[in-house]
């Protein structure tokens, strides 16, 4: 979760603060009413055009009357298709979420991997918008570790200049590593 401007929510004397409702979007991106999923595919598009993220990591579905906070277990969408224009430092990787929002990783809108202290499991983020981030499926974070190249990053330590390889992707002339490569034995 990024601490930037974008990560705040619209805060207007009009809106009425209304308190928690009972809606949640579990870890795979569904999302459910008083326990119940919600089947009405063109509803959860809607809700996810409206919904908004606070700086304390408090997620809310926000219009101009009223305002109620959501739960949701880690991020509220999922990159669910992975398409590639270009190659190099020119590709572009253009993610597809569940709720088809479609978004172009680049600077404002950064892939991240987060690693699991107890199992050093990566799991793999997309900003989407405003603070809002997608989950990769495993299988597009596959189709991205296909698009991912080696490369030699230097690094000021201590008056020292160090030389690390590291393994990511680019997009929008940037390079997002997804990890580092050991040394060889």
């Amino acid at each position: 979760m990024t601490s930037d401007a974008t990560t705040k929510t619209r805060a207007t004397n009009e809106q009425i603060l209304c308190g928690d409702i009972d809606i949640h979007i579990n870890y795979e991106g569904l999302w459910f009413h008083n326990g119940s999923p919600i089947g009405r595919t063109e509803l959860v598009k809607l809700f996810s055009s409206i919904l908004e993220i606070d700086l304390d990591g408090h997620y809310w579905l926000c219009t101009p009357a009223e305002k109620v906070r959501i739960k949701v277990d880690d991020v509220p969408f999922q990159a669910v298709e992975l398409n590639t224009e270009g190659e190099g430092n020119n590709q572009n990787l253009i993610f597809r979420t569940n709720v088809d929002e479609y978004v172009i990783a680049s600077k404002d809108n950064p892939i991240r991997i987060e690693t699991n202290q107890n199992t050093g499991e990566p799991t793999p983020y997309v900003m989407i918008r405003d603070g809002l981030e997608a989950r990769l499926t495993r299988s597009v974070f596959y189709h991205l570790i296909n698009q991912g190249v080696e490369r030699i990053v230097e690094e000021s330590k201590v008056n020292n200049m160090t030389k690390e390889k590291v393994f990511g992707v680019w997009s929008m002339k940037q390079f997002f590593q997804i990890g580092k490569i050991p040394d060889e034995i």
